[in-house]
């Protein structure tokens, strides 16, 4: 998968527009934004990931030989088309969120201004990866959050959706702040921890559950995690666990990382019990982990039950995110360069005001209040556009623009989320590690309001625009009233 040529990733229409583009001399300079119209699972945010394989696939971008062999042959190409695919490449310049950043809906995540040819095919594998991982990371860091500083491991390769939904989705969870991963692949690929322990099979295989559990003990004493529920989880699966650590500590083993999974039955009940049971043996500190079917939803009502456990392994909820499984990420024209080397602003229009777009060649500021470090909005304005963060700002709903909120000179400050990735066709943008990834996302959330974290009806940070980028945004839609 990884040495495979993924330039046809796109759909035919891109190509049937590219040779349209060619066959009329267009060669415009464009600009394209990648966005997102609502956040996943009803949530107030999501996280940006995909960057580092959106950079990996333009810098390989090429048709080969046998491509063209194959375009040649669906019989609607031109040879003098497939002739200039000989030596295409990406010239363009690319801007994007960096992954790891808490995001909302309507702005950019990624900025295309390249020639129209090269900025159409790019449409489709750009949205492929941004919305995979995006969707995931955001799904990871609900969990996280629901877990309270528990840890969450990733363990849903299974029941992904196919080899590639399971390697990028193990790297999307990570970022959004698993611990770790069960995909071994994805460790290797990615560099982040794995993790796992064993199946009910490993104790079926032996005579019986004290055996299996003292084998197992034997050859990982460091990282002894026994699944306790195969056969009765209070009556025998505890108890042959509390022997068998019985046993290590007087041995003399150390018990480094130690405890229990259980995987079926009430987890609050069972946990509480199980918690109760190693304790009175003298294992408090002993991990009491749980996997079956959690996602955020369940995990929350569990800590609300007081359930006891300290670990939790997601898996098929959180891999296929399958209560919000697209994340609906699009990608639009927003403006056309002229000569002179200015951009004309391009709007859609739709009868579904959520579908009207953000005309011009943009960019993003972050506003954070200084008293607490939280984000108060997001501000698409022009590119090029400056601020004085000493001076009063006035932000308005673009939608309602009634709504006003005053921030006071001094009391914010602004930050430029879009940064360069590609210029002139070369990559000016080195990706961090998965786990500096990570670091940055956990950063990043601490910068959202609680209220906007949580699950029912969160709190919304507004996305506004600026006056210059209304204005433009305004006339537009007033000219094309009166077509």
């Amino acid at each position: 998968m990884s040495t495979l040529n993924l330039t046809l990733l796109t759909d035919l229409y891109e190509m049937t527009m590219m040779q349209g583009y060619f066959k009329t001399n267009n060669r415009d300079v464009v600009v394209f934004d990648a966005f997102y119209r609502s956040n996943p699972c009803g949530g107030g945010y999501a996280i940006c990931a995909g960057l580092e394989q959106i950079i990996d696939y333009i810098k390989n971008l090429h048709f080969s030989a046998e491509d063209i062999s194959y375009l040649r042959s669906l019989g609607i190409f031109e040879e003098d088309f497939l002739n200039y695919l000989k030596d295409f490449h990406f010239s363009g310049d690319i801007y994007a969120i960096p992954e790891g950043t808490v995001i909302f809906p309507r702005e950019p995540l990624v900025k295309v201004i390249a020639p129209i040819m090269e900025a159409q095919l790019i449409e489709t594998a750009i949205l492929n990866i941004m919305n995979h991982q995006s969707l995931i990371a955001t799904k990871a860091a609900r969990v996280c959050y629901a877990a309270k500083g528990d840890g969450v491991m990733e363990f849903g390769l299974r029941r992904a959706q196919g080899p590639d939904s399971g390697i990028y989705g193990a790297r999307a969870a990570m970022i959004g702040g698993c611990k770790g991963t069960s995909n071994v692949l994805a460790g290797q690929l990615f560099d982040v921890p794995v993790l796992g322990t064993h199946a009910h099979s490993w104790i079926m295989s032996f005579p019986d559950e004290y055996a299996a559990f003292s084998t197992y003990a034997k050859m990982y004493p460091s990282a002894c995690i026994l699944l306790v529920d195969t056969y009765d989880t209070l009556q025998s699966g505890i108890p042959n666990a509390i022997r068998v650590f019985t046993e290590m500590k007087n041995a003399g083993i150390p018990l480094t990382y130690y405890g229990i999974r259980m995987d079926s039955g009430d987890l609050a009940y069972l946990s509480k019990k199980a918690r109760r049971m190693l304790d009175e043996a003298g294992f408090p500190d002993a991990v009491i982990s749980a996997s079956n079917d959690l996602d955020e939803y369940l995990i929350e009502s569990l800590k609300f039950q007081g359930a006891m456990i300290t670990s939790w392994g997601v898996g098929t909820n959180l891999i296929t995110a399958k209560d919000n499984p697209a994340f609906g990420g699009v990608y639009k024209l927003a403006a056309i360069q002229k000569e002179d080397g200015t951009f004309l602003p391009k709007i859609k229009l739709s009868e579904n005001t959520e579908k009207v777009t953000n005309p011009g060649n943009k960019t993003i500021y972050r506003i954070y209040d200084n008293d607490t470090g939280k984000i108060r909005a997001d501000y698409i304005c022009l590119a090029g556009e400056t601020f004085d963060t000493n001076e009063d700002l006035i932000l308005f709903d673009s939608n309602e623009p009634w709504k006003k909120t005053k921030l006071a000179g001094g009391s914010y400050t602004m930050r430029e989320l879009l940064v360069p990735i590609f210029k002139g066709g070369k990559c000016v943008y080195s990706s961090p590690s998965v786990m500096e990834i990570q670091a940055v996302c956990n950063r990043e959330k601490e910068t959202i309001w609680n209220e906007t974290k949580r699950f029912v009806n969160p709190a919304k940070i507004y996305v506004d625009l600026s006056d210059k980028l209304y204005a433009m945004k305004k006339e537009l839609l007033n000219d094309m009233s009166q077509v």
